[in-house]
């Protein structure tokens, strides 16, 4: 009896011992060991629409055919509902459990301009729950879904989207206005109809869901909500290939909260004066693939997010283990981005082999006070950048809410730099990995702009060949690693400044010329350092101000 005894509590000490062993041996993330997305399978049992009543003539809406067709798919256990060639004019879509709504070649599903089509429901915008015009492609808590094919998916924007005169020739403004429409006061703003414009008067977040606002409040602004084209919300394996999505009233292509997504060859599309036309918004999203891709859109090309503010920070789901390569960004406000709605987190997100041309920033992260969460465990390699307006790389904590190159006749003033507290609505940058990059062309190479009170902390640049007007600017960062770098500067004056950097490593940094070398500002700096640096090409090695000392740089000793 004392054998058993002294076995079961042997067992029993054994157990969580042998289970932090597992644990301890569990390979990390990395390129080498890439997270694992479950796909998607269906049956081949297909459900026409036009057996459902649809006409393609351009006229007749569809809204009802489409969606018999995928109850009808659902409830015989799946398979395919295909949308033949030709033009298809219909309302609101839902996509439903082992579903693969298919389009075929020179199918179009065009979603109606009509307002009323679209109900008013319970959503969510910028991260957080709002009131909003239902999306026209939608699932929610489905499995085993997806949008495949060759055609078209036209979200109708054009008749949502209000419009800045700064974006458009004089000739485009004059024809939307007689389009119709109403105009703000100062004549510089086009908005489809007076629902709309009086949406945006409103201070704070109109949409927001609150005991005080009732059904004809949100119907008296209901054009101001603009829906997004495709929200996917909790559903598990999706698919969406082949088709493209383009002219999207706010956010063209939006999975929340979904767990094992696939992206493949997809072309997103929205005009580049699209407000809010972001390409793809993977938001709270976890095991996600995304490949062999292209945007062309308004806002943001490829986004990471997971929630705004407190709302994000409750819903406590980073977006995590993701995979986007072999894809390419046109025009766009980023290249690849993440931020600034980011509350939730991000992790484990892995970028490879990926162009960006003429995209406002091409790296960029981007958050500000109040949004909270930890983006960390960022990997990207393998990056090429053409006619970049901005910033190459940028890393900003100062986001504002405003189009990252200034339109003409915008004036703004650079951030207020104050010491606050630490709290949960701190936001946090870490452990970044960037490799192999080539840029033909920017502003700025380098931008990193941390908090005083939170640096922006181990970011490692390696391999990176840039040619731009301007250097590289780092403040309030920490363990900041830079090597291997070449840049081909216009303007080297600096060519590198840092406002109170700590732990900064520059090894085997070339460039063609520089006025000056360092510019070194604030009381905070400490061990920056530099090894393999030609001195010889700066008229002059550093220049220190603002309480800045002298050994805090140490040049190649």
């Amino acid at each position: 009896m004392k054998k058993i005894v002294a076995s079961i509590f042997a067992l029993v000490i054994a157990v969580p011992t042998i289970s932090q062993a597992q644990k301890s041996t569990k390979k990390t993330y990395s390129f080498d060991n890439l997270p694992v997305v479950a796909q998607t399978s269906f049956k081949k049992d297909t459900f026409n629409i036009v057996n459902y009543g649809a006409k393609s003539d351009g006229i007749t809406l569809v809204t009802k055919s489409i969606n018999d067709a995928i109850i009808a798919c659902n409830k015989k256990g799946g398979g395919v509902v295909l949308v033949p060639k030709g033009l298809w004019i219909t309302g609101p879509v839902e996509l439903k459990t082992n579903v693969n709504l298919h389009l075929a070649h020179n199918a179009i599903l065009q979603f109606t301009r009509d307002f009323s089509q679209y109900a008013l429901v319970k959503s969510n915008w910028e991260g957080l729950p709002q009131m909003r015009n239902q999306s026209p492609l939608w699932a929610t808590n489905q499995t085993n879904i997806a949008v495949t094919g060759y055609g078209i998916v036209d979200g109708g924007g054009d008749a949502w989207r209000f419009v800045k005169k700064s974006k458009l020739t004089e000739s485009q403004w004059k024809n939307l206005v007689a389009s119709g429409g109403v105009l703000t006061e100062d004549k510089k703003t086009w908005y489809p109809s007076q629902k709309s414009l009086d949406g945006s008067k409103i201070k704070g977040n109109p949409g927001e869901i609150t005991a005080d606002k009732n059904a004809a409040y949100y119907e008296g602004i209901k054009d101001f909500f603009r829906p997004n084209l495709l929200v996917f919300t909790s559903c598990k394996k999706v698919l969406l290939e082949g088709v493209t999505f383009q002219n999207s009233a706010a956010w063209n292509i939006h999975p929340l909260m979904c767990e094992d997504l696939t992206i493949r060859n997809v072309y997103a599309k929205n005009p580049w004066y699209a407000q809010n036309g972001d390409g793809l918004d993977i938001e709270s999203c976890k095991n996600v693939l995304v490949e062999n891709s292209t945007f062309d859109v308004g806002d943001d090309g490829i986004c990471i997010k997971s929630g705004r503010d407190a709302a994000g920070r409750k819903r406590a789901m980073p977006t995590e283990n993701v995979i986007i390569r072999n894809s390419t960004v046109y025009h766009a406000h980023g290249g690849f981005v993440i931020g600034s709605e980011m509350s939730g987190g991000a992790k484990n997100i892995f970028v490879s082999d990926c162009t960006f041309i003429g995209t406002d920033i091409g790296l960029r992260f981007k958050t500000t006070r109040g949004r909270g969460g930890v983006v960390e465990n960022i990997h990207i390699k393998n990056i090429n950048m053409m006619d970049i307006p901005g910033e190459a790389i940028l890393f900003d904590m100062y986001y504002a809410a405003v189009d990252p190159i200034p339109l003409v006749g915008d004036n703004r003033e650079a951030p207020k730099v104050e010491l606050l507290p630490v709290t949960e609505e701190t936001p946090v940058f870490k452990d970044f990995y960037i490799d192999n990059v080539v840029c033909d062309g920017a502003d700025k190479a380098v931008f990193i702009r941390g908090l005083p009170e939170m640096s922006i902390a181990n970011i490692n640049l390696n391999n990176i060949n840039i040619k731009s007007k301007k250097g590289i600017d780092i403040q309030e960062g920490k363990n900041i690693n830079l090597s291997n770098i070449k840049l081909t500067i216009e303007h080297g004056n600096p060519l590198i400044n840092i406002q109170n950097g700590n732990d900064v490593n520059l090894k085997n940094i070339s460039y063609n010329s520089a006025d000056l070398l360092f510019k070194i500002s604030g009381d905070r700096n400490s061990n920056i350092k530099t090894s393999g640096l030609d001195v010889s090409k700066a008229q002059k090695k550093s220049e220190f101000s603002a309480g800045a000392q002298e050994k805090s740089l140490q040049i190649n000793k």
